[in-house]
């Protein structure tokens, strides 16, 4: 590849780097064509998935900024799941695509920036999709806001309930 083709390759892969909200970095040794289209649809719309010359993501990191422990990811054959939609829906679909066929390997990741392991990448994928947590968040203000309104509604219950017992009590008094 000519030296232009290499600097357009870097400068596409940069642009990838910083217009995702993350991207997953794996290793795809042993895995067939059709198996790397099976993992492209079921990442849907969510994510691309590239395979890469590592050199260049080397040098796309760099340029980034994206650090260190980045760099480190790209040994051997490595592919890059560049996260465009839900950051958890992707990683869902990459640790279930690589529990199906082991020979995918989550090596790691960067998120919004910030360098992840293997491990943080499982441990956002176990994560609830973000509607599911926003209608979560939703239904605990919902709950807070209701509890408001009946405490709010209680204390002129309990005040006239309180003004009608001692009215009784001084009907009864002057009764007897």
């Amino acid at each position: 590849m000519a030296r232009p083709d290499k600097a357009a390759a870097v400068a596409e892969l940069k642009d990838e780097f910083l217009g995702s909200q993350g991207a997953v970095l794996t290793e795809y040794r042993g895995l067939s064509v059709s198996q790397l289209a099976e993992l492209r649809r079921s990442l849907g719309q969510t994510a691309r998935f590239r395979i890469v010359k590592n050199t260049l993501s080397r040098i796309a990191v760099k340029e980034a900024g994206l650090g260190e422990q980045v760099l480190d990811l790209f040994e051997g054959p490595c592919a890059i799941a560049f996260v465009r939609g839900d950051v958890v829906e992707a990683a869902k679909g990459l640790r279930d695509f690589s529990k199906a066929n082991p020979r995918l390997v989550i090596k790691g990741g960067v998120i919004d920036g910030k360098a992840m392991s293997p491990e943080d990448v499982t441990k956002m994928a176990d994560l609830e999709s973000r509607e599911v947590l926003l209608g979560k968040l939703a239904g605990a203000f919902k709950a807070k806001q209701g509890e408001t309104a009946r405490l709010f509604q209680a204390l002129p219950t309990k005040t006239a309930r309180l003004a009608q017992a001692l009215q009784d009590k001084r009907s009864e008094a002057e009764a007897a």
